[in-house]
């Protein structure tokens, strides 16, 4: 963990006085790397856009109050464009990174705006940040998210989740929207125009009273498909890329927060890490099987205030490190609140009747992430944290904290009959052992 601030004020920027800086630290030992002061208000960021596009930049900022988005390269913080023409509309993430559409060997983007009355996409050039063609309406229903998926057959449909259910529109009719003849390097899927409406052109992907979420897996199948993962009110289930056909589905109460993935056995698919709200401040964090849906490991926690949802960390061994926020209700502490307890949890597959419990002296956790930092040793996790209370003001901490650091501080539960021969400290030496690499 390191202190660290803005090295120069607004004022020597020439910007008023509260403005926005964006920095980037050394994953190494938190050094500042560069930083960059931009106009207020801050809307959003995203930064780790596709690679490969020929664009320079890598990092798209929102601002409100006026309406800008600017452009910057993560590698030197240099501003590359700013675009500031666009109607002042509520344009959310994700940056949708779309193929080469105005000819200038550079891949371009795409954002989208939604409110009750209409959703609407504007294409942007990914070398200039200028408009490319006109706006286009994607419809008069408020969408909750969307996407960009890329087919089997080499077409991209933009996915828009609404609360009806998931819908597509290939790219190839917005393009062709926006302006004549930029749609030529596009085209349409044959499989999914069979579920097309004749007059808006949505494709139906899956329909629902109540849908909540839509990821895409983090893999893709033998045909080079990753599929979709889909969470409603009271289910879960995986639909097919290449076909849109359903391929399994489970039952769930409430799911808390968004799925993520890891190898818990050794199929070669990923499998689908939920956390489900089974009541009373409890949570059950489920490990459901990529290929049928069924349950490989199950454990209950009660759930603290703001707990980062799981993560995992894939080893060299072909089955990942699976890592979890909460209270074990063995370990808990009825005479203090759970909002002073916050625990994390390390489950090793080879173990699987065993957690390894670390206690966290932490304040509010914004955002967590297990990550690899260095192939074959190195895994940590990044946080950001706060004194103040969710969405006050207040100083925020960025720090880093090795994996394998915390082994020998914490405390091995076990959770269920099994692994009766192997003691505390083997345990801990199996996860001293671990070495670390990309999916």
């Amino acid at each position: 963990m390191r202190e660290s601030s803005p090295n120069k004020t607004c004022a020597y920027y020439g910007l008023p006085s509260p403005c926005l800086f964006v920095l980037a630290v050394d994953g190494t030992d938190g050094d500042t790397l560069w930083e960059c002061a931009l106009q207020p208000e801050f809307h959003w960021a995203q930064c780790g856009l596709q690679k490969d596009t020929g664009r320079k930049w890598d990092c798209l900022v929102s601002h409100s109050q006026p309406l800008q988005f600017t452009a910057i390269d993560k590698h030197t913080g240099q501003i590359l464009w700013r675009q500031h023409k666009l109607p002042d509309l509520k344009y959310a993430m994700p940056v949708l990174s779309v193929p080469d559409l105005d000819g200038d060997k550079v891949g371009d983007v795409a954002l989208v705006a939604s409110d009750p009355t209409q959703t609407e996409l504007v294409f942007l050039s990914g070398k200039t940040g200028e408009q490319i063609g006109s706006r286009v309406s994607l419809g008069s229903t408020k969408i909750i998210n969307h996407r960009l998926y890329y087919t089997t057959e080499g077409s991209y449909y933009v996915l828009l989740q609404q609360e009806s259910g998931l819908y597509g529109l290939s790219l190839w009719s917005i393009a062709a929207q926006a302006k004549a003849g930029m749609e030529s390097s596009l085209k349409k899927d044959k499989r999914w125009e069979k579920n097309a409406s004749g007059t808006s052109g949505l494709v139906t992907i899956y329909k629902s009273d109540s849908m909540k979420q839509v990821v895409m897996t983090e893999e893709t199948d033998e045909m080079g498909q990753s599929n979709l993962l889909l969470v409603s009110g009271n289910e879960v289930a995986l639909i097919g890329g290449k076909d849109l056909q359903l391929l399994w589905r489970f039952n769930t109460t409430s799911v808390l927060s968004q799925p993520s993935f890891g190898h818990f056995n050794k199929d070669g698919v990923l499998d689908i890490v939920i956390e489900d709200n089974i009541g009373n401040s409890t949570k059950r964090e489920i490990i459901l099987d990529g290929k049928s849906g069924g349950v490989l490991w199950e454990v209950n926690l009660f759930a603290s205030p703001n707990s980062p949802r799981p993560d995992s960390i894939h080893t060299t061994n072909f089955f990942s490190i699976f890592v979890f926020w909460g209270v074990m209700p063995s370990a808990a502490n009825f005479s203090v609140p759970l909002t002073s307890d916050q625990r994390s949890y390390l489950l090793h597959p080879l173990y699987s009747k065993v957690l390894l419990e670390s206690t966290n002296d932490l304040d509010n956790i914004i955002s967590f992430r297990a990550t690899l930092m260095e192939r074959g040793r190195h895994a940590a996790y990044i946080l950001l944290t706060s004194s103040e209370k969710a969405g006050a003001e207040g100083t925020v901490v960025l720090r880093k904290q090795k994996l394998k650091h915390e082994v020998p501080f914490s405390k091995v539960l076990r959770t269920g009959p099994g692994e009766a021969s192997a003691t505390s400290e083997d345990i801990k030496e199996a996860f001293n052992r671990l070495r670390f690499s990309d999916w």
